[in-house]
C-alpha cells in the first residue's frame, strides 16, 4: 500500500477490507496475553494509511467477527475520530444456526467509518426498493397519481404552531395526543389535504395520515440490518467461488457479490475508486469492475495468480454469469493492469549501512526515485539529465556517480536559469550546494531512508510471523533458610 501513497493519497472514495482474523492454533507458540494486542499494531499501521488514500468524502468499510470488533471500533475511533464513525452494520452471514457452537455465530460485522462524516452524509446514496417494498404501495381510493403509502400525520414533541384541531370528511375531530403534534403547520396541511395527500381511512373517520407516491419514492436510506436474503450469505458466495475456479480450488472465506455490491452502490459512483487491501478471492475488484467504477486490489498471496486474475479475465470477457451479472446487466468489457512489488530499493551491507540493492539497473533506480520524490518518470532521449518532472519546469537526475564541482556548474549552466533540477546522487563536491541555484542536491541512499519501508520481505497479517514470545523464565527454586526465632508480642490481659 505504501507504494500507492504518493500517486492516490486523498482519491479513493471507499476502502473495503476483509482483513484475516488470526484465530485458533496459530496462537499456540505466543504469549497469550498479547495476541490481541499484535493484530491490532499490525492493522494499525495499515489504517493509518487506508485513511491517507481516502477523499474527503470517502469511507472505511470493515468486515470483522465479535472476536476482534470491538478492540477494533476503538482502533478506528482513535485514527478517525470518533465523530466519523457511521455505523456497525450487522450482516446475517448464515442461513441457519452452527449445531456445533455454543451460540451459533449468524452474522458479522460491517464497521464503517468515514474521512469527514458531514461530507460523507451529503454524498451517501440511497438504496432501490426491493420487489416486497413496492408491493407495499396501494391504493384503495383510486388516486389517479397511482399507488401509495402512508405514514402518521403526528410528530412526537411540542409545537404550538402544530396544535391546531383536524376535522374528519365524517365530522370527528382529532387533536394530537399528549406529547405529541401534528407533522405540519396548519397552512402546509390544508394544502396536502387539497391535493387528496392525507387519507382518513376507507370511512372517513381514522386519525389522519400523510400518503407517499410510489411515483415519487427515490428509494429508501439504508439501516444498519442486512439480511442474507438482501445481500448473500457465506453459503452463496462459496457457490460463487465454486463456480468460478471449481469444488477443489475453490476459496476458503470469500464473501457474496451482493454484499459488495451494496457496500459499493451506498458509498460510490460510476467512475469512482475502490480499494480492497485484502483481495483474497477478488470479489471487490469484479464487483466494481461490473458496476463501472475503477478499482485497486492488493494481494499478497498465490491465490493472486490463481483466484484474482482469472476471476477478473472472465469479468472482462463476460464468461462469467454468476454473482451480479445479470442484475447489472453485465456483458464484458474493460480491463487492468497487474504490477508485481519490487525488491527493495535499499539493502544493508555487512556492517549494517544503508546501500542501493545490487538488483536496481540505472533505469530502474531512476524510475524508483522519481516515485518517491514525488516525480513523473519520463526520460529524455535529448537531457541526460531529464529523468523525470514534477512540472513543466521542474525536473529531476539520478545518478550512483559522485559529482564534482565542475559536473554540477556544467550541470547548472545546461538546465538553465528558466528551470529548476533536483539532483539525487551517491555523494558530490562542491564547496556549497548553494552554488548552483537552479540545483537542489541529494544525496542517496540518504534523501530516500525515511520515504518507505525496506528491508521487509514479509508484509502479511499471519500471526505465524510475528517474533516469539520470550519463554517463561524459570521459577526460582526455594533455598532453605535458617530460620530464626520469632518475636512473640504479648498482651496482658
Amino acid at each position: 500500500m505504501k507504494a500507492l501513497e504518493q500517486e492516490f493519497t486523498g482519491k479513493v472514495k471507499c476502502v473495503f477490507i476483509d482483513p484475516p482474523y488470526n484465530t485458533g492454533s496459530a496462537f499456540e507458540q505466543y504469549d497469550d496475553g498479547i495476541e490481541h494486542s499484535l493484530w491490532l499494531s499490525l492493522i494499525r499501521d495499515r489504517l493509518e494509511l487506508l485513511h491517507r488514500l481516502l477523499s474527503e468524502d470517502g469511507s472505511l468499510w470493515i468486515t470483522i467477527d465479535d472476536n476482534e470488533c470491538h478492540y477494533l471500533k476503538v482502533l478506528c475511533d482513535e485514527i478517525f475520530g470518533r465523530i466519523n464513525f457511521v455505523a456497525n452494520v450487522v450482516w446475517q452471514k448464515r442461513i441457519q444456526p452452527d449445531m456445533r457452537a455454543t451460540i451459533g455465530a449468524g452474522h458479522d460485522h460491517i464497521l464503517v467509518f468515514s474521512k469527514n462524516l458531514s461530507i460523507f452524509k451529503q454524498k451517501l446514496n440511497i438504496l432501490e426498493q426491493t420487489e416486497d417494498q413496492r408491493n407495499r404501495y396501494k391504493n384503495p381510493d383510486n388516486d389517479p397519481k397511482g399507488p401509495w403509502i402512508s405514514a402518521d400525520f403526528m410528530a412526537k414533541g411540542f409545537r404550538p404552531n402544530q396544535m391546531y384541531e383536524i376535522v374528519t370528511p365524517s365530522g370527528k375531530k382529532y387533536k394530537p395526543r399528549p406529547g405529541s403534534c401534528w407533522r405540519n403547520i396548519e397552512s402546509v396541511y390544508q394544502t396536502l389535504l387539497s391535493e387528496n395527500r392525507i387519507w382518513f381511512g376507507k370511512d372517513g373517520d381514522s386519525v389522519p395520515r400523510k400518503k407517499t407516491y410510489l411515483s415519487e419514492s427515490e428509494g429508501i436510506a439504508a439501516w444498519t440490518w442486512w439480511t442474507n436474503a438482501e445481500v448473500g450469505h457465506n453459503q452463496e458466495a462459496k457457490k460463487e467461488c465454486n463456480a468460478l475456479f471449481g469444488v477443489e480450488n475453490t476459496f476458503e472465506t470469500p464473501k457474496p457479490e451482493r454484499l459488495l455490491r451494496r457496500i459499493i452502490h451506498l458509498s460510490t459512483n460510476p467512475g469512482d475508486l475502490v480499494l480492497d487491501s485484502f483481495a483474497g478471492s477478488g470479489t471487490t475488484g469484479a464487483v466494481a469492475h461490473k458496476m463501472g467504477r475503477r478499482w485497486i486490489m492488493i494481494e499478497l498471496g498465490e491465490h493472486c495468480h490463481t483466484h484474482i486474475i482469472p476471476r477478473l479475465k472472465k469479468v472482462i470477457d463476460g464468461s462469467d454469469p454468476g454473482g451480479i451479472t445479470e442484475a447489472v446487466n453485465w456483458r464484458g468489457g474493460g480491463g487492468f493492469r497487474y504490477f508485481r512489488l519490487a525488491p527493495s530499493l535499499l539493502e544493508t551491507d555487512r556492517w549494517g549501512n544503508w546501500i542501493i540493492n545490487k538488483q536496481y539497473n540505472a533505469a530502474m533506480l531512476a524510475e524508483a526515485v522519481c516515485k518517491l520524490e514525488g516525480f513523473r518518470y519520463a526520460p529524455s532521449d535529448e537531457h541526460y539529465w531529464l529523468h523525470g518532472h514534477s512540472t513543466e519546469q521542474d525536473f529531476i537526475y539520478v545518478t550512483t556517480q559522485t559529482l564534482t564541482h565542475e559536473q554540477l556548474q556544467a550541470l547548472s549552466e545546461e538546465v538553465g536559469a528558466s528551470r529548476t533540477l533536483l539532483v539525487l546522487c551517491l555523494a558530490y563536491r562542491a564547496a556549497s550546494p548553494d552554488a548552483y541555484p537552479n540545483l537542489t542536491i541529494k544525496k542517496i541512499p540518504q534523501a530516500v531512508l525515511s520515504r518507505c519501508e525496506y528491508g521487509h520481505d514479509d508484509y502479511s497479517l499471519q500471526v505465524e510471523n510475528l517474533p516469539a514470545a520470550p519463554p517463561p523464565m524459570p521459577e526460582p527454586e526455594d533455598e532453605p533458610t535458617e530460620r530464626k526465632p520469632t518475636r512473640q508480642l504479648g498482651f496482658d490481659l
